[in-house]
Formats: structure tokens, sequence, C-alpha cells
């Protein structure tokens, strides 16, 4: 788990210390006209600066959707979670015969049903929808982008997503 310090930096913007799991430290100064600074420190002196570079805003949400997953995301992955408190966003592929093949996201009354928001649907082609209305049509081989609480979320998967039987 990542140890992150958060200070005001007045008439600059701010700042993040952050450490992580493996003692590395790393800090972020995130400037009032948009650019960030990373230093990345030595792991045994964490004084010593290694490395640095300045960022401005557009590279900086480009290398952000890039860590988050949003670019690309390893094969070997199955699902991913970020859990904030009891919101969960998963990335999970829709499987042979699941119920919700070639039915809408509206059809399925998802929110309603689930309380699980769809974010995107990524197709097999790699085309992107991006906040899909209830008019998305779920195929198999999908992989959607979901987000709820973590129960109904697992819910929804195990119900609509997961391996259907074959008629």
């Amino acid at each position: 788990m990542l140890n992150i310090k958060e200070s005001e930096l007045p008439g600059i913007g701010r700042k993040f210390d952050i450490e992580t799991k493996g003692k590395e430290k790393l800090v972020i100064v995130i400037h009032d006209d948009g650019r960030r600074e990373i230093y990345h420190f030595d792991k045994d002196d964490h004084e010593e600066s290694l490395s640095n570079i300045t960022l401005n805003d557009a590279e900086s949400r480009q290398i952000a959707a890039i860590l988050g997953g949003m670019i690309y995301k390893p094969k070997a992955l199955e699902t991913i979670e970020i859990a904030f408190d009891d919101l969960v966003i998963e990335w999970f592929k829709v499987e042979e015969n699941a119920k919700a093949v070639n039915k809408s996201i509206g059809d399925l009354d998802i929110r309603k049903i689930y309380s699980v928001n769809i974010i995107a649907i990524i197709k097999k082609n790699h085309k992107k929808l991006l906040n899909p209305g209830p008019e998305a049509v779920i195929e198999e081989g999908d992989t959607l982008v979901i987000s709820g609480e973590r129960k109904p979320l697992k819910k929804l998967i195990a119900e609509l997503l997961q391996k259907g039987e074959t008629s």
C-alpha cells in the first residue's frame, strides 16, 4: 500500500510525497499552471533525487490514462479492481453464452436491478464506447468497465456476464 502525504505549496500548487510498499520514494508537484514535476529518489537515501521529469497538463493526463489501465490492460489480467472505500471499478470480459450477450444495457436494466454502472464497453475490435447509453448492446468478448459497490458488482458478473449454459 502506498503511503502518500499531501501538502500545499502556497503560490505554487500541491506536493505529494509517495512511498511505495517497496520503500521507493516519489515526489509529485502539481503546479497551479498545470505543469507536473515528478522526482524519483534513491531507495536508500530519500534525500537524494536520482531523476526528475516535467510534464505539461496534456502529457500528465495521457500518462495517467496509461497507468490507470485505460489505454492498455495486460492480457494476463482477467479482471482489475480499483477500490475507493466501497466503490469498485472492474474490467470484465463477457464470457461465452453469458445471459447479457446480445442484450442492451437498458433491456437488462442493470443500473436499477444491480445499482451498477457501465462506464465503458471495449469491443472485440478495440473500439471504445465511453459512457454507453441504454441502447448499447453487450456482445460476447466485449470488455466492460463497470463500477459500483463490490457485492452488487460481483452479483452482476455472476448472473449476467459469466459463461452460461449451452442450449
